[in-house]
């Protein structure tokens, strides 16, 4: 098979999809000088700032100049009338598409990590679009037998990227608690090394009534 056009395109989405959870996490990170948790909103507004130029500008310009495959900048229907359903449902597609970046940001922003957010996230999301669009767009006649291993495909796929998501959110727990005993066996290594660098401090011993000896090496009886 060729490569084709729109497979760059999807390659740039895959790819554009692939790092945003983990650069808009530093982004937030350095917004809130190292916490990301503290930076959340207004590496939001950015997101925001950026979408309007992807979203609003270029579309404008590419409409306006004749750069969008024959699209014009007009919004009616076949009728002539305006066509409310089609941009009814666009603004919602955006809607939702804004919405679950607020979401990634608010997870992050409450303690989620890039590594755990972005898998279930990307592992959740086709679950529920198969799922809409199939109930959205049923096949016709879809309980004949023919469909049977079409089906089957479809239930096995959403069980594998279910038992991926749990994997993802297993791996958390268990690197989490490897982490928490390097710390803690880091931390009783240090602590035996900083004993071991210590000098030793003679213990003041009860009153004998000797005296310490002289650097000579004879010693006095103490006064009784």
């Amino acid at each position: 098979m060729s490569f084709e056009t729109w497979m760059a395109f999807v390659l740039g989405a895959v790819l554009s999809w692939g790092v945003y959870v983990p650069v808009l996490h530093e982004g937030q990170a350095s917004m809130g000088g190292g916490a990301p948790s503290a930076g959340a909103i207004r590496a939001f507004l950015c997101v925001g700032l950026a979408y309007f130029v992807t979203a609003v500008v270029i579309p404008l310009i590419a409409l306006q100049f004749g750069l969008a495959g024959g699209e014009k900048l007009e919004f009616t229907a076949k009728d002539g009338s305006f066509n409310m359903n089609a941009v009814t449902f666009s603004t919602l597609g955006g809607i939702a598409g804004a919405a679950g970046a607020l979401c990634i940001i608010f997870s992050i922003k409450n303690g989620g990590k890039p590594l755990y957010v972005a898998p279930l996230v990307f592992a959740g999301a086709p679950i529920v679009n198969a799922i809409v669009s199939i109930i959205w767009h049923p096949p016709e006649e879809g309980n004949r037998p023919e469909y049977l291993p079409g089906w089957i495909m479809f239930a096995s796929g959403i069980l594998l990227a279910a038992v991926g998501a749990g994997l993802v959110l297993y791996s958390k727990g268990y690197i989490d608690q490897k982490s928490r005993e390097r710390k803690q066996a880091m931390a009783k290594m240090a602590t035996v090394q900083k004993m071991a660098n210590e000098p030793i401090t003679p213990v003041a011993s009860a009153d004998t009534g000797i005296k310490p000896a002289p650097p000579n090496g004879i010693q006095d009886a103490g006064k009784s």
